[in-house]
């Protein structure tokens, strides 16, 4: 068993856990809304610390990050447990499993870094299911990672506290957040949450000097209002800056969320168009095949900068981080 942080003790051998935006009070022999983190006589416990359920390397366009470390693979962890409900959750094997039924095996973080060194790859990327509630043991892996010369990413709903957020940043490079709408009626009723907490989490990393990218899954006639989408990006280049990636996925159905279809490529080509037209330098289609909207183009001069397909990548007219056409600077981390 591992202590947890961002806790504090209350009366009744009671804990208010601070890690994330539901603020939990946990009763003894109980476990918060995650499902992971357990208080024993007035000690909050991180009980999945160590305990991985998916591990894979992955090109890093898979998360999808397409201005971080481009190019490059990342070795990639999930556990189980999640602080959302998320109707259409495409991890719910996972990020809804307790410890009794789960498939875990132990992974220490020396020898997670080990293993992202000896595969090849660039950077660490927590993921799968919410990396938020695994705090501890990012933590700790991402500390060691860093010291040796590694990136390293959290793929997130964003429902970290400012206080967590900060204890991470010395190791947390790059924050890739869903922004699952513009609405929090949508957040309430989809996903068990409110929306302000992402938003206000976003702008905190952003301070905090971490590289971010959004990703909004567009599901239909659930939240693909062009006008609540046009809210969004306002939002987003106004509080985060108009360099800032923005990911626009088309949704198919899974878990609870089986009575619609998927999402016309066309709304999504519409949306990344009218991104542009608001100023967004950098708006990509997602789970649409050979879209135009898959390649980094120079937002000055129109140069194919990284030309995508899927999860491959090529470098064509980017030198570091500028256009080599016309020198434009490109928000981008080519160097962890």
């Amino acid at each position: 068993m591992h202590e947890a942080r961002q806790y504090t003790r209350k009366e009744k051998n009671a804990v208010q856990c601070s890690l994330c935006s539901h603020r939990c009070t946990i009763a003894d022999g109980k476990h918060g809304i995650c499902g992971v983190r357990e208080n024993t006589g007035g000690t909050l416990y991180a009980t999945t610390y160590g305990l991985v359920s998916a591990e894979a390397v992955d090109p890093i366009e898979k998360k999808p990050l397409y201005h971080y470390l481009p190019g490059t693979l990342s070795y990639s962890l999930g556990s189980i447990g999640c602080n959302f409900r998320c109707e259409h959750c495409q991890n719910w094997h996972i990020s809804q499993a307790d410890r009794a039924h789960a498939r875990l095996f132990s992974l220490s973080p020396e020898e997670g870094v080990s293993r992202a060194l000896a595969s090849g790859c660039a950077s660490i990327s927590w993921t799968y299911n919410e990396p938020t509630i695994w705090h501890e043991y990012t933590l700790d892996m991402g500390t060691i990672a860093r010291s040796k010369g590694l990136g390293t990413c959290y793929v997130t709903n964003g429902y970290i506290t400012e206080e967590a957020l900060r204890e991470l940043s010395p190791m947390l490079a790059a924050y890739r957040v869903d922004l699952k709408a513009f609405s929090d009626d949508f957040y309430r009723k989809v996903c068990g949450a409110h929306l302000q907490p992402v938003l206000e989490s976003a702008v905190v990393a952003k301070g905090l000097g971490m590289h971010i990218e959004t990703v909004t899954l567009v599901i239909p006639g659930v939240n693909d209002r062009i006008e609540d989408l046009e809210a969004l990006i306002r939002w987003v280049i106004e509080n985060l800056g108009p360099g800032t990636p923005m990911h626009f996925s088309a949704f198919h159905p899974d878990y609870k969320m089986t009575d619609r279809g998927a999402t016309p490529a066309a709304l999504i080509e519409k949306i990344c168009s009218r991104a542009m037209e608001l100023g967004l330098r950098f708006p990509y289609a997602g789970n649409v095949a050979r879209s135009r909207f898959e390649n980094t183009i120079c937002p000055a001069c129109g140069a194919l900068l990284i030309e995508r397909r899927g999860f491959s990548s090529r470098m064509v007219d980017l030198d570091d981080r500028q256009c080599r056409k016309c020198g434009e600077k490109i928000e981008i981390v080519r160097h962890a």
